[in-house]
């Protein structure tokens, strides 16, 4: 029985687009890394490392959940994010093969 590596999921071209604009964006761009710096990161803290209103970091994690790169979970008032890695992966992947890499 042969082995098959894990297949990634397929980008649609609108999905391809949207993660390309959000990760266009410095503020979103500073906020996934700082997501991606463990399991979940609270709403809260996110916050509190960002000199913006709530109102902006809401706006900025819209934009991600939207793109697929962000995945959040409500815990009765809190919300917690994580980076959906294979939608990264696959983004990437996809980014490689577009400008003529291996992915």
């Amino acid at each position: 029985m042969s082995t098959r590596p894990p297949t990634r999921p397929a980008l649609s071209e609108a999905q391809f687009t949207l993660i390309g604009k959000a990760l266009a964006d410095p503020r979103r761009m500073a906020l996934l890394e700082t997501i991606s710096g463990g399991r979940e990161c609270p709403c809260a803290r996110l916050g509190s490392m960002f000199a913006v209103s709530k109102a902006t970091i809401s706006h900025h994690m819209k934009e991600l959940v939207t793109a697929g790169l962000v995945e959040s979970r409500r815990e009765g008032q809190y919300v917690n994010y994580c980076v959906r890695r294979d939608t990264l992966q696959a983004y990437t992947a996809e980014l490689l093969r577009r400008a003529g890499g291996k992915g």
